[in-house]
């Protein structure tokens, strides 16, 4: 019998070809936003996906003090963390989050949809969130992404 002529190939650490990404949070909605910018940082967007390595793009977000909810979701939306202590669980609107650091909003609705173990951690690791429309990664020459095109 013969040996097949293809196969498939898992990507490494070695072989994966991070990108730098801008994106450009104006006017869009959170969720739908996060949930593409979570996309590109898994590397879902690639044709060599592979769900044990991070093959993702680094993703810088720019203007993100300008993003949008929809209703009333920046007061009656609740984001809980808990201690692990009794009473050690507290509750945050997104409006508080914003209010602490725009990049606090953004990394915890991208983080709920990342996975959750290490790989996920290293992965969040990967974005950068900047309120205005200045960021300081220029060196890496970064592509300006729109998300209609993803």
């Amino acid at each position: 019998m013969e040996t097949l002529s293809y196969k498939t190939i898992s990507a490494n650490k070695a072989t994966v070809n991070k990108e730098w990404v801008v994106v450009d949070a104006t006017g869009h909605s959170l969720g739908r936003l996060c949930s593409e910018i979570a996309k590109i940082l898994r590397g879902k967007n690639k044709p060599n996906f592979t769900p044990h390595v991070d093959c993702g793009d680094n993703v810088i977000v720019i203007n993100a003090d300008k993003v949008v909810l929809t209703g009333l979701k920046w007061t009656d939306r609740e984001y809980l963390t808990f201690s692990g202590y009794p009473g050690g669980q507290k509750a945050f609107s997104p409006e508080r989050l914003k209010q602490k650091g725009v990049d606090r909003l953004f990394r915890k609705v991208v983080k709920g949809m990342l996975p959750k173990n290490k790989l996920g951690d290293k992965i969040i690791n990967n974005l950068y969130v900047y309120g205005g429309s200045e960021h300081k990664h220029a060196a890496q020459q970064p592509k300006l992404v729109e998300l209609k095109t993803i």
